[in-house]
């Protein structure tokens, strides 16, 4: 089967690079006459930031919008590359799994991927909203282009979009004929392949849709199991079906699935077994944990979306939609050969969204006012085999058994109003001023079983003997918040627009899904009562203020595109999970964990982020040809004002609060980020046929990350520079196409996320016998050869 899978894929690519016998002869004067004719301006996308199509120029909104074009020539495989290309913003595969996404811009996010932890940055595609990070490391394939929305978005998008909003937008059918084949061949054995087609079915209907599947071998290789680790064997589709019965309506029912049979992804240990003396390997993509059982991700979604013109100046739209997602997933997190902190554990979702939005748009004024209800609920049950000692007098091992059911039922009302003010004023020079709110009503329902154990649970094949119940917990709130917004916008010129904006962003509270109800604390010496039980598992929402003044531009004739903002945003009662080793039975010893998850205070984020995209000059080397820069600096000071954490006295034996600001950092927040892309482009005849021939060189950098609010010597990434080469050669008309892309071409080793069960210098364990201080690490250094045929 592998076999006739590459003879495919070696075909594919052949008949790219051949020219294919189907491809039609272009005529040279026309393509002389479309050359003469071409621009030599750089593109501004249109994008729907808010909620309605415009000039990215025009928005007073920090936006990055790449188009899939773009992606596609730079050789990006999944939206964590936007990393690398947009400031201030972290998107990371979290630890461990191959597809749960970590995201985080301007210093907010989540990285806990448990059900009970909302997210920081809201992913959508084509404006439905993921409720779950697992399966949302998106593969970028027949993409119209991925908008970024730095900044809190509560007004428009709503709950989980505080720090921003990441918007992936599939493309519109055409009404003629296509079909579309791209494979790939590269470093660790990639296997790529792509098949996109879209037809009419009448005249007013088309059908589309595309199938891939991406495959490589690991980087490194489980020592123990003997499975490639970091390996990918992930297939992914999408359909559309489009219907305008009418110039009023458009309708269109589409439907996406993703399948990942990737291996378990195992971490690499910074320090040696503390029980067994394991030494650390010398190869960071190579793994030895023991632990057994595959992983498996099957996410799903249907959509339906209708849009109906009531006049030239309403519009109606209604996007209705449904998604499922399971996910079995295998983290060993000791990440050696004994049952020492193994974890298995399931990740089970589903929700149904719907949202009715009314556009109005004049000469004056433009907005939309709309409805948005969300019914999710994410289940996860996990296993934690703490040790095997019970094997050795032939009785199972020691688990600590968590489920966790999350119910979630949300709506809210918003509406974002822009008003022409110069032409009230009869001002010569343009004046926009736009007002917007949200009121969201957010009810968590949660059900968090706790149970200390013998054998696996049943949920994983097991018969298990409980030992005792840690927690059993049953109880739900509503959170509800108002999130306005308010910028005013002054265009001096049509290539100018200074705006400042205020804007609030929202992440609802929920209860600590690893939380020991067992660990309540009582009041004035009395056991805990079930109100002392429902504080101690909740945690609030947590909210932000922030201010922005920003310039966009386009000068030299539009061969400079600029866009410079400068933020300042207030953080509060931000939500810190995490988990320590909790001794249940009073020997002193860990013999399970404990979800410690609180409200721990404020911060203060500021910075600055600069784009710029150039045209450097045309016909400079030969006749035709063009210099194109692009560039993205970000700058962020961000630091915790206050961090309230219980804290052990060892003199009395007593735990007190206490403001430990000042030895705490924001997560995943680099101080600095940078990105070049410096592209040159050739008109060159190959294969007797006219194209362009393009080289694209790209650097990017990242400062010192740190993976946790505690900074550790092990677990933090010091800053470090990734460059990238794309070589591609395309059609002139477009027919095929061929590139060479190499990533990360230094081969640099850097680390993206990690787990830490240890003290801060390694010596000790907190949790297991071993110790844990583990990391995972991006890709290393790969070259991919690609081509495509269009027909």
């Amino acid at each position: 089967m592998k076999t006739a899978y590459q003879s495919a894929l070696s075909l594919a690519i052949a008949f790219a690079l051949s020219g294919g016998a189907v491809a039609q002869t272009p005529d040279p004067d026309e393509e002389r006459a479309e050359a003469a004719t071409a621009e030599t301006t750089m593109d501004t996308i249109r994008v729907t930031a808010r909620r309605r199509e415009e000039s990215e120029l025009d928005v007073p909104i920090s936006i990055t919008a790449l188009s899939g074009e773009a992606l596609s020539d730079v050789g990006a495989q999944d939206i964590t590359y936007l990393k690398q290309a947009v400031p201030n913003t972290t998107l990371e595969v979290s630890r461990g799994t191959s597809n749960t996404l970590t995201a985080f811009i301007r210093g907010v996010g989540q990285q806990d991927p448990v059900a009970g932890f909302e997210a920081g940055v809201g992913i959508y595609i084509d404006d439905v909203y993921l409720n779950r990070p697992q399966g949302a490391v998106l593969e970028i394939y027949d993409v119209e282009r991925i908008e970024v929305l730095r900044g809190p978005q509560g007004t428009l998008y709503g709950r989980n979009t505080i720090g921003g909003a990441v918007k992936y937008v599939t493309r519109r059918l055409g009404r003629d004929p296509r079909v579309s084949l791209r494979g790939s061949i590269g470093s660790f054995s990639q296997r790529d392949l792509m098949v996109s087609g879209e037809t009419p079915v009448s005249d007013v209907a088309a059908i589309g849709g595309a199938i891939a599947t991406f495959n490589r071998n690991g980087f490194g290789t489980n020592l123990t199991t003997g499975k490639d680790n970091y390996n990918k064997d992930v297939i992914a589709g999408r359909a559309s079906f489009e219907w305008t019965p009418t110039d009023q309506w458009f309708i269109r029912l589409a439907g996406d699935y993703f399948e990942d049979k990737s291996n378990p992804v195992g971490g690499h240990r910074l320090i040696p077994g503390l029980f067994s003396g394991a030494p650390v390997l010398d190869n960071v993509f190579n793994s030895r944990g023991g632990m057994e059982g595959d992983n498996f991700t099957e996410a799903w979604g249907v959509s339906l979306t209708a849009e109906f013109e009531i006049n030239p100046n309403w519009q109606f739209k209604s996007i209705t939609a449904y998604r499922k997602n399971e996910n079995t997933q295998q983290i060993d997190f000791d990440a050696l050969p004994a049952v020492d902190l193994d974890v298995a554990t399931i990740y089970d979702s589903d929700q149904f969204s719907q949202e009715f939005q009314l556009n109005f748009t004049s000469d004056r004024i433009a907005g939309v006012a709309g409805l948005y209800y969300l019914e999710a609920n994410a289940f996860g049950p996990f296993d934690v085999r703490l040790f095997e000692t019970g094997t050795l007098i032939g009785a199972p091992g020691l688990n600590a058994f968590t489920k966790g059911d999350v119910d979630t039922d949300t709506w809210s009302l918003f509406a974002d109003m822009s008003f022409d003010l110069a032409a009230y004023m009869g001002l010569d020079t343009g004046l926009e001023l736009s007002l917007g709110g949200r009121y969201t009503s957010d009810k968590r329902s949660s059900k968090v079983l706790r149970q200390t154990m013998l054998g696996a649970s049943e949920f994983f094949g097991g018969d298990p003997i409980v030992l005792a119940t840690t927690s059993d917990f049953d109880g739900s709130d509503t959170f509800t918040e108002f999130t306005p917004r308010v910028s005013l916008a002054w265009k001096p010129t049509m290539d100018q627009n200074l705006y400042l904006s205020w804007s609030q962003g929202f992440k609802g509270g929920s209860f600590d899904p690893r939380g020991l109800t067992t660990l309540a604390p009582g009041r004035d010496g009395n056991p805990p009562t079930e109100q002392d039980v429902f504080e101690f598992m909740r945690f609030g929402p947590e909210t932000v203020d922030s201010y922005e003044l920003g310039l966009k531009s386009r000068w030299a004739d539009g061969r400079v595109n600029t866009s410079l903002a400068f933020f300042y945003s207030d953080y509060s009662d931000i939500q810190v999970p995490g988990s320590i080793g909790a001794d249940t039975t009073g020997d002193g010893i860990s013999d399970t964990f404990a979800g410690v998850t609180t409200n721990a205070g404020a911060a203060t984020v500021k910075g600055v982020e600069f784009e710029m995209s150039a045209l450097l000059g045309q016909s400079v080397l030969a006749d035709g040809d063009a210099f194109t820069l692009n560039t993205a600096i970000g700058y962020i000071d961000a630091g915790y004002d206050e961090f309230i954490t219980a804290v052990a006295d060892p003199a009395t034996g007593t735990t007190g609060l206490e403001d430990v600001s000042d030895q705490r950092v924001i997560q995943n927040t680099p101080k600095w980020t940078a990105h070049a892309n410096l592209r040159y482009d050739l008109p060159v005849e190959l294969f007797s046929t006219d194209g362009t021939f393009s080289m694209i060189g790209a650097w990017s950098y990242r400062s010192k990350t740190n993976q946790f609010e505690i900074p550790s010597d092990f677990l933090d990434q010091p800053s470090y520079s990734l460059f990238d080469l794309s070589l591609v050669w395309r059609r002139a008309d477009g027919r095929y196409e061929v590139g060479l892309h190499g990533r990360n071409l230094t081969d640099e080793e850097y680390k993206v996320s990690g787990y830490v069960f240890a003290t801060p210098d390694g010596s000790a364990s907190t949790l297991g016998l071993e110790g844990v201080m583990n990391a995972f690490y991006g890709a290393p250094r790969t070259l991919t050869l690609t081509g495509q045929v269009n027909f």
